[in-house]
């Protein structure tokens, strides 16, 4: 599904041509990835109802423009089919179900990609020809939904269901050879798709739906239904933690295997209705939409982003060779500068190890593997950074050392050269000021590791100049990050936001409820990918305590925990010790393990500090107190102009910190459960609200109501 052109009443956005011998090619051409919109599949269906009428025609082709066959719904007119749609609204249901009652033959030609309705189209059709380069797939799982124009009825029969749940439940699309191999398509070519499609033409229709649906697991017939769709059940998450849409997925694959198509058809209807109408697709949708407001900066003068070529990367650790790999990735050569020479053998092994792994999976060749590796190459010295376009500074995370590494890239690269630092809290002005060039300096902030996490924080300095920032933007979509531009403050927004989400952890433990509770309660109850203790854990109680250090030795809780953990020599997972104790599992890495030290070191600071346990605190309250700090320092960051949308927040927390996606972020949660509920609970809990939230509370508005009215005014 695709956020497509809405500009599209003005032009036909579907054509028509004769290719002789009785084939009509109809054209989808709604740019960029031809979406399904409603005006486009009204004129979908005139095309076909005209090919109907019209006798001299045997075979109807459908193609793509623009190099895409059909990137699928445009999510735009999602919104719409939630309250009443206008009368003669047309969807790709109504193509889909044309197609099943006509009398032609139908031959889909895909090149580029075929996803959502638009390979429901192609499922709909008798025939599917595809390009070797393009790809097919049902992702609509992706947007807590599931394929509404047949999908979940077609594709169980083509491939049997245990197969077409697999491909429906990842929502990952299928290269064409392998979806050649999954028999979801006739026919793959290296040329002409149209040309190869006409091969097809007057041949007999075979319509998907008059097929019998089969389980497809080996030993396994349709008596074994009950038990098959029981473990698909179980092998989701819980409805109401993230596997609301899988589950009505499953039922709707139970429907084709065990009712006939037209009613299995309408069965997916209701669900899919359902589902639309659910508080988890409304806040997948609002992440959907996020990500493409990201690269949107109010205010911000046109500018041409700086082409990137080459790139360097200070520093050989663990932060640096991730970085130095994400380069290699996109294709951009790249030096790491690292003095020891440990630690440069150390990061050429992670290097190569990583692109065997790759290999090993498959997906990469043994050719393309070598290449990325040898991209990345390594000196002792800055003088051999005279050529690069932005150099990227990974080193300790302490401002002298930082402004003294600036200092030095000022003198020895290029005056064109962009210096970025990677600094999770450090005030990114100071660092400028330690160049000659501060409006060619801003904050690169990737995550841990950074070759695999999505987040970008790209943070700019009262001197980052609109070109540097530009460059800053393209470079987080060419290096495949989720970039989200942030203001100069401590921690940008996800640290930021971090510390007191943690700060409150911690309190709670002081009051009594174990660690693990706490850890269960996020991560199970309410879907973190980990619990808070866990998180602090993995990123090192060392760092914790440097960070709050030098923020003036402000500690998380009321008593210095972290600082006797680590003067106990309890890092975290770095020493298999912290919050909580750990040893290597077979097969589950980590797993973090309750300590009794732990537990009782907290106690005795507690009792030593006069803080009376608790008994009585709730599961729901554990997450109040976890999850709306994140809203008010979310609300400060929005108020002080840090941040610049809620979703902005909502997906720093949900590509940087694990946050559910079905709970959309931390402020679209907030929206979710009523600011007044949250403002409500925070007093009660004694703290002070942010003034935003409770302008927003008293006005009875959404934060993102008022957000937009801001960004309108």
């Amino acid at each position: 599904m695709q956020n497509g052109n809405t500009n599209g009443e003005s032009r036909r956005l579907v054509t028509t041509s004769e290719l002789g011998d009785g084939i009509r090619l109809i054209t989808l051409d709604n740019p960029p990835v031809n979406a399904l919109s409603f005006v486009l599949c009204g004129q979908l269906l005139e095309a076909v109802a005209a090919a109907e009428a019209d006798a001299a025609v045997t075979t109807v082709i459908f193609s793509g423009a623009n190099g895409v066959f059909s990137g699928g719904a445009d999510v735009n007119d999602l919104g719409r089919l939630t309250a009443a749609p206008a009368a003669g609204t047309k969807t790709i249901r109504d193509v889909v179900d044309a197609i099943e009652r006509g009398r032609k033959t139908y031959v889909a030609a895909i090149d580029g990609l075929a996803l959502g309705g638009g390979f429901e189209l192609a499922l709909a059709s008798d025939y599917r020809v595809a390009t070797t380069a393009s790809r097919v797939g049902l992702p609509e799982i992706k947007l807590g939904l599931l394929p509404g124009a047949g999908g979940t009825q077609r594709l169980p029969r083509l491939i049997g269901a245990n197969d077409a749940l697999q491909i429906m439940l990842k929502g990952d699309p299928v290269k064409a050879p392998a979806a050649k191999e999954k028999t979801l398509l006739d026919e793959v070519v290296d040329g002409d798709v149209v040309a190869a499609a006409k091969a097809f033409a007057g041949k007999p229709r075979r319509r998907i739906a008059k097929l019998q649906a089969q389980l497809g697991i080996k030993g396994m017939g349709l008596f074994a239904t009950p038990f098959v769709v029981a473990q698909a059940h179980k092998m989701v998450p819980p409805e109401n933690n993230g596997g609301f849409a899988a589950h009505k997925l499953i039922d709707a694959v139970q429907a084709a295997v065990e009712l006939p198509f037209e009613r299995g058809s309408a069965r997916e209807m209701r669900l899919f209705g359902e589902l639309l109408q659910s508080a988890p697709s409304a806040a997948l949708r609002h992440v959907f939409f996020g990500e493409r407001e990201l690269s949107k900066i109010p205010g911000l003068p046109a500018a041409e982003p700086v082409a990137i070529k080459k790139a360097a990367v200070i520093g050989g650790g663990t932060m640096g060779t991730g970085i130095a790999i994400t380069f290699a990735e996109a294709g951009i050569p790249v030096i790491v500068v690292e003095t020891k020479a440990a630690a440069v053998e150390k990061a050429r092994e992670t290097v190569f190890g990583m692109f065997k792994y790759q290999v090993d999976k498959g997906r990469l060749t043994q050719e393309d593997a070598w290449k990325r590796a040898n991209s990345i190459t390594f000196e002792e010295q800055y003088e051999e950074l005279g050529d690069v376009d932005i150099v990227v500074e990974a080193v300790f995370e302490s401002m002298p050392v930082k402004k003294e590494v600036f200092g030095q890239l000022d003198r020895l690269t290029k005056p064109a050269c962009i210096l970025a630092s990677n600094t999770s809290t450090l005030d990114i002005d100071e660092i400028a000021s330690a160049t000659a060039r501060p409006d060619k300096v801003l904050g690169l902030h990737f995550f841990a590791p950074a070759n695999i996490m999505k987040l970008l924080e790209i943070v700019r300095g009262k001197a980052t100049s609109p070109e540097t920032l530009t460059t800053g933007i393209a470079l987080g979509k060419k290096l495949r990050k989720v970039g989200v531009v942030s203001g100069n403050a401590f921690g940008f927004i996800g640290n930021r936001m971090l510390f007191d989400y943690e700060a409150q952890a911690v309190q709670m433990a002081e009051a009594g409820v174990s660690l693990a509770r706490i850890d269960r309660v996020i991560k199970s109850d309410f879907g973190m990918a980990m619990g808070p203790f866990a998180v602090a854990d993995l990123s090192g109680l060392d760092v914790y305590h440097f960070i709050s250090q030098s923020q003036g030795g402000a500690a998380l809780g009321r008593v210095p925990i972290i600082e006797k953990l680590v003067e106990r020599g309890r890092l975290g997972q770095k020493t298999m010790k912290g919050f909580f104790d750990y040893e290597k599992s077979v097969g589950k890495g980590r797993e973090p393990i309750p300590s009794p030290e732990v537990d009782t070191l907290i106690a005795e600071l507690a009792a030593q500090a006069g803080i009376a346990p608790r008994s009585d605190v709730s599961d729901a309250e554990i997450i109040e107190r976890c999850i709306y700090p994140l809203v008010n320092t979310g609300a400060e960051l929005l108020r002080t102009g840090v941040a610049l949308r809620p979703g902005d927040i909502d997906l720093v927390w949900i590509y940087g910190y694990g946050f559910p996606p079905h709970h959309g972020g931390p402020m679209w949660y907030a929206d979710e459960v009523g600011v007044a509920n949250v403002v409500a609970a925070m007093e009660r809990f004694g703290w002070t609200p942010d003034p935003l939230l409770v302008e927003i509370a008293r006005s009875g508005h959404t934060i993102a109501e008022y957000s937009r009215e801001l960004v309108h005014a």
